[in-house]
């Protein structure tokens, strides 16, 4: 009530896409953007910067969102990560897998998906490490019973 308002919904905005605009493919973008029209296509954020993206509830996404940081309050037709935070705001739709870091849903908002949380170290992939040491075990077994 008395505290700081939230820094996170004051976002500087470098691109607006207009609500009669209508993009057909990928868009990569850093800094803020907000949507109040339709992309087809992936949106994602540069690697390694700190990207907002504001969906309007006039904004439409088909494709994959990878953005660190999000408002939605439109319709998204694919999986969403965000790897900062997620914030749903009532007038949401998403249709697909939302993975997250730190998400906020407001009453009203919709997923028809899977809501996977995972923490910013799980976010970045994995190499298995082989400690078989080029030891067949079924050999072994084999020999040891002759």
């Amino acid at each position: 009530m008395f505290g700081k308002k939230k820094a996170f919904n004051s976002a500087r905005i470098d691109t607006l896409i207009g609500q009669g605009t209508v993009i057909n493919g990928d868009l990569i973008f850093s800094g803020g953007l907000h949507v109040d029209g339709k992309i087809i296509g992936n949106v994602m954020a540069e690697e390694g910067s700190d990207a907002m993206l504001i969906l309007s509830e006039f904004g439409y996404i088909e494709g994959e969102v990878k953005v660190p940081n999000m408002v939605l309050n439109g319709e998204i037709v694919g999986d969403v990560f965000g790897s900062v935070r997620v914030e749903l705001a009532p007038k949401s739709r998403i249709n697909g897998s939302v993975y997250y870091n730190l998400i906020e849903m407001a009453i009203g908002a919709e997923v028809n998906g899977g809501l996977v949380h995972e923490s910013t170290k799980s976010m970045t992939p994995k190499q298995l490490e082989d400690k078989s040491n080029g030891v067949d075990k079924d050999s072994e077994m084999a020999t040891t019973a002759s």
